[in-house]
Parts: structure tokens; sequence; C-alpha cells
């Protein structure tokens, strides 16, 4: 299960994922993801990974796109921030 919370303000865009970021879900968060940046692309995002507890294969593309799209990450769970490392260290290989 995953749940998605998005808070805005006028500069900045807050999306807080609750959950595990696997498939299906994943495609339940592109789409979300697609509605929410179409209206707001000159907002900051700030991408909140506090209350996820499991990435798959799937979620990490996703992350990945998200992240090329301009979106900035937050996590305090050592397991996250290890897959935060590896996206970044992926990208710069590419």
């Amino acid at each position: 299960m995953l749940k998605i919370t998005i808070t805005s303000s006028a500069t900045e865009e807050k999306w807080t994922l609750y959950g595990r970021l696997v498939a299906p879900w994943v495609d339940e968060l592109k789409a979300s993801w697609k509605r929410g940046r179409r209206t707001v692309e000159r907002r900051k995002c700030i991408v909140n990974l506090d209350e996820v507890t499991f990435i798959d294969k799937c979620g990490e593309r996703m992350l990945r796109s998200m992240s090329n799209q301009g979106a900035k990450f937050v996590a305090r769970d050592v397991y996250v921030k290890h897959v935060l490392d590896r996206l970044k260290s992926k990208s710069k290989q590419h």
C-alpha cells in the first residue's frame, strides 16, 4: 500500500509518501506526479520518503524520473538513504 500526501505553498510543493513504493503502487504515484507537476512546474518540489518502508526496482526508476524532473528527496531511514545514494551513483554513470 502507498499513500501520497501533497501540500503546496506559493514557492514549494511537498510530497510525502507512506508505505511501500512497489508495483502496482508506482503507477498511482506516476499518475499523481504527471497531474501534479503539470500545473506547478516553477515550484520547488520536495519529496519526503521518511515513511517509505520498501522500494522495488519499479519504485527506483520512478524516483530517478522524479529526480530528473527536479524533485529533491528527504529521508531519515538508512535503507531509503542507501537506495537514494545508489540512484545518484547510477545517474552519474550514464
